[in-house]
């Protein structure tokens, strides 16, 4: 289950490099535009991404206890409420474009071309949403092949028709954002397609369900708060770096990015622990449940043994691919030393994440995430007011997973979060 998950979660960002590479040629100007609009765009995906989580834990638990009218209503509710929050999210976000890159530091031609791709981007903001959905159903089914050939379809599509609009017929940013939308407009109505016919077959049709809906929205509130607690660490992070200089920052910024990458393979095994526990209590077997889980622990910290030896092995010539600035490379290689460490980590941290996902413990997981950031938060004020360097801003960043380890570890070894049935 993990491998497909993994190559849908490293579909997105290789087709978002794929975006910056041919928005890089068109000039630099508009990539900086399309590098403001993409932090909005983003934000806005990450908040909304309890629609494939909380869809995940309910139809994995729902079909684990027999009751596979209940997750087809589920998935086909998580369709009309993607729907909706997506064209209400497109809504607001097209009158506060302007202020919101601005806020973000876009100003004159910048801000023109960020202005430009995200009001072109934003019909394809309920077709995202139709597909973090539709996602959240195929995953608690336990089919994770079926998003991935969407995933890379899509992708596929998007690079094709943004080289022929960009390099066949001449046109600029407006075309990128364009064969965006039409990539997710594609994807997503295929996405539904498959959703709608499996819930048909269990006998539930494509109706709107307030009452299920409400619920969904209900349990999303939890996951919202915990992703955005999540986001605020990282902006904060990058923030602190900011206020260090122009070498730290640039160093902060790649080994951000290395340890993304990373987190994309223990994060895959992250989603197989959502389908896969939240099945086994639905189905009534809670020791089941806890064997899988340990197993997904200990295949998390292995996968993140072997990134740190990769990381710390390859640190230095990893750093001068991103850079040719001497001072850049050797400030990367060594926060790249943290980001090694971290790892193994790493994986207790992303597997219980998914574990307790899938178990429906979302309030503990939300209001953990807030105690884990708010003390990043007094570790890198302390960063920043005593004047010390990027290793112990990532120092922080290390207690800040730390913490998230504890409580989660905690949380495990007790049988609070085994809670049988649908």
């Amino acid at each position: 289950m993990a491998v497909p998950a993994l190559g849908t979660l490293v579909a997105e960002p290789l087709y978002l490099l794929a975006d910056t590479a041919i928005v890089g040629r068109i000039g630099t100007t508009e990539l900086a535009g399309l590098a403001l609009a993409a932090t909005v765009l983003l934000s806005a995906h990450a908040l909304m991404i309890f629609l494939a989580y909380g869809t995940t834990a309910a139809v994995s638990r729902l079909l684990g206890a027999g009751r596979a009218t209940d997750a087809a209503d589920r998935s086909v509710q998580a369709l009309w409420l993607g729907v909706i929050l997506g064209v209400l999210t497109a809504a607001l976000l097209f009158p506060l474009s302007r202020p919101l890159l601005s806020l973000l530091g876009g100003e004159g031609e910048v801000l023109d071309a960020g202005l430009l791709y995200l009001r072109v981007s934003l019909p394809g903001l309920p077709f995202l949403l139709l597909m973090l959905g539709a996602g959240g159903s195929f995953h608690g089914r336990q089919n994770t092949r079926t998003p991935l050939l969407l995933a890379v379809a899509g992708a596929v599509a998007n690079l094709v028709i943004e080289v022929v609009l960009i390099f066949g017929f001449g046109y600029g940013l407006g075309a990128s954002a364009l064969a965006t939308v039409v990539a997710q407009v594609g994807t997503g109505l295929v996405a539904v397609g498959f959703v709608l016919s499996w819930a048909k077959g269990v006998g539930v049709g494509p109706k709107p369900n307030l009452a299920t809906m409400r619920l969904l929205l209900s349990t999303g509130k939890a996951l919202v708060l915990r992703t955005a607690a999540l986001r605020a660490s990282f902006t904060l992070s990058t923030a602190v770096a900011a206020r260090m200089g122009v070498t730290e920052l640039a160093a902060h910024q790649i080994a951000l990015q290395v340890w993304s990458t990373m987190a994309l393979s223990l994060d895959a095994v992250a989603i197989a622990g959502q389908a896969l526990t939240g099945n086994f209590l639905g189905a009534g077997k809670p020791e089941q449940a806890r064997s899988a889980a340990r197993r997904m622990i200990q295949i998390d910290v292995a996968l993140g043994v072997m990134a740190a030896l990769l990381i710390v092995a390859v640190r230095n010539p990893l750093a001068e691919v991103f850079s040719a600035d001497a001072k850049v490379v050797s400030t990367t290689a060594l926060i790249l030393l943290f980001v090694a460490i971290q790892q193994p980590l790493n994986g207790v941290v992303f597997a219980l994440d998914g574990i307790l996902i899938g178990a429906g413990d979302l309030a503990y997981l939300a209001w953990s995430m807030v105690l884990a950031t708010a003390v990043f938060a007094a570790l890198a004020a302390a960063v920043l007011w005593a004047g010390l360097g990027i290793g112990w801003l990532w120092a922080a960043l290390g207690a800040f997973m730390c913490v998230r380890a504890v409580v989660l570890v905690a949380r495990f070894r007790k049988d609070s979060w085994l809670v049988i049935g649908a």
